[in-house]
C-alpha cells in the first residue's frame, strides 16, 4: 500500500493500531459497537496513515467515536462537525476527514451544516448513526422518530413527520449517498470502504439500534429472519430484485414513483435496473422513497455516486487564480470607481 501523497510505502497495520487506549463506554449491546469495529477493521485496507486520519464529531452517543479511534480526531460541538470538517478539509487536503454524527445531532440542530457540507461537495466522509431516538440525553424523540412515537418529550405522541436522512442528502445534491446497518458487518465495511473512495462529500446512513431506549426499531427489516425478504440490496447495472426466493422486484410506474411487485406478475424485463451513476437523482431519491418505515421492503447499499468537482480543490485553484493576479490592478482606479466622496 501507498500513500500517493507522498509515494512513501504506508506500514502495514492491523485493526489494534487503529484502536485507542480508551475504555468504549457505550451501553451493553448497543449497536455501535458493530460500527466502531467495521471501521477499526476497515482502515489497514484503506492504505492510509493514522496520522493523516481524523475523525470529528458533534454531541450524542455517536460522537463518543474519535475518542475510541488512535488517530487526530475532535469532539466539537452539538451539530457543527460538518461545519468544522469544512474547514480542516479545505485547508489540509492532504487528510482524510471522517465526520461521525447521529440522526439528532446531524438533523437537527447540524440540519444546515449537514446540507451545505454536502451540496457543497467538501471532500469528507459522513456516517450518520440513526436510531430514530436520542440517546444520550435519556430518549427523546429526533427528527427521524415516526409519527406517534411516545418518548419522555412526546408524552402523546410526536406530530411530526420524519426527515428521510437519504431524501434530504439527495435534496442536498450529494455526490455519493448509501445506507447500511449495523447487523451486517461485511457490508459496513464495504459500504464505508466505497464511501472513503469517493472524491467529494459521501454520506452513510446507518440502521443503529439503541437497545436501552429504542431497542428493535429496525427489527423487522434487519433481523436475521426478516433480512431476505426485507433488505433490498442495491447493485449497479443489475436488477433490484430480493426475496429468499428472489420472488420480489421493484418496478418503476408510469408517473416515475417505483413499488415493490412480484417478479412472476410482472415479469423479469419490467425489474428497474439500479443506476448508481445517473447524473439526475431523480431515480435515487424515488428509491429512497420506497419505504414509509423500518416495517416495510427498504434499500440498502449505494443510492448514488457520481463525479462532481470538489470543493476544497476549487478554493485552492481560486486562490492560486488570485495569487498570479496580485499586483496587477490599479487601485487607485477602483477607488476612483462608481460613486465617490470628498470628506473633509
Amino acid at each position: 500500500m501507498t500513500d500517493v501523497s507522498n509515494a512513501v510505502p504506508v506500514p502495514l497495520t492491523t485493526r489494534k493500531d487503529w484502536s485507542s487506549d480508551q475504555e468504549v463506554r457505550w451501553c451493553p449491546g448497543c449497536g455501535d459497537y458493530s460500527i466502531l469495529a467495521a471501521v477499526q477493521m476497515l482502515m489497514p485496507d484503506l492504505g492510509v496513515r493514522r496520522e493523516n486520519t481524523v475523525f470529528l464529531s458533534g454531541i450524542g452517543c455517536a460522537a463518543r467515536f474519535p475518542y475510541y479511534m488512535s488517530t487526530y480526531g475532535m469532539h466539537s460541538i452539538h451539530g457543527r462537525a460538518p461545519a468544522i470538517a469544512t474547514g480542516l478539509a479545505t485547508t489540509r487536503p492532504d487528510l482524510d476527514v471522517w465526520v461521525v454524527t447521529g440522526d439528532g445531532d446531524a438533523l437537527s440542530i447540524g440540519g444546515n451544516h449537514l446540507i451545505h457540507a454536502l451540496r457543497r461537495n467538501v471532500n469528507i466522509t459522513i456516517l450518520m448513526f440513526n436510531n430514530q431516538i436520542y440517546g444520550l440525553t435519556k430518549g427523546q424523540y429526533s427528527p427521524t422518530s415516526e409519527m406517534a412515537k411516545v418518548t419522555k418529550s412526546t408524552p402523546f405522541g410526536s406530530l411530526e413527520q420524519p426527515f428521510n436522512p437519504l431524501s434530504v442528502a439527495l435534496g442536498a445534491e450529494a455526490t455519493f449517498v448509501a445506507r447500511t446497518h449495523d447487523m451486517d458487518r461485511k457490508h459496513m465495511m464495504e459500504t464505508f470502504r466505497r464511501a472513503h473512495e469517493h472524491k467529494g462529500a459521501s454520506f452513510v446512513e446507518i440502521y443503529q439500534n439503541c437497545n436501552v431506549f429504542n431497542d428493535g426499531a429496525f427489527e423487522g427489516i434487519t433481523g436475521k429472519d426478516h433480512r431476505a425478504d426485507m433488505l433490498i440490496s442495491l447493485v449497479h447495472g443489475e436488477p433490484i430484485r430480493f426475496g429468499s426466493e428472489s420472488q420480489f422486484g421493484v418496478v418503476m410506474q408510469r408517473d416515475g414513483s417505483v413499488e415493490v411487485a412480484e417478479v412472476a406478475a410482472v415479469g423479469e424485463d419490467a425489474l428497474l435496473i439500479h443506476d448508481e451513476r445517473k447524473d439526475n437523482p431523480g431515480l435515487a431519491f424515488q428509491l429512497s422513497r420506497l419505504s414509509r418505515g423500518p416495517y416495510e421492503p427498504t434499500p440498502i447499499g449505494v443510492f448514488r455516486d457520481v463525479e462532481r468537482p470538489e470543493y476544497g480543490q476549487q478554493m485552492a485553484e481560486q486562490i492560486d487564480t488570485a495569487t498570479e493576479r496580485r499586483g496587477q490592478g490599479d487601485f487607485a482606479a477602483l477607488l476612483r470607481s462608481g460613486s465617490s466622496w470628498n470628506v473633509e
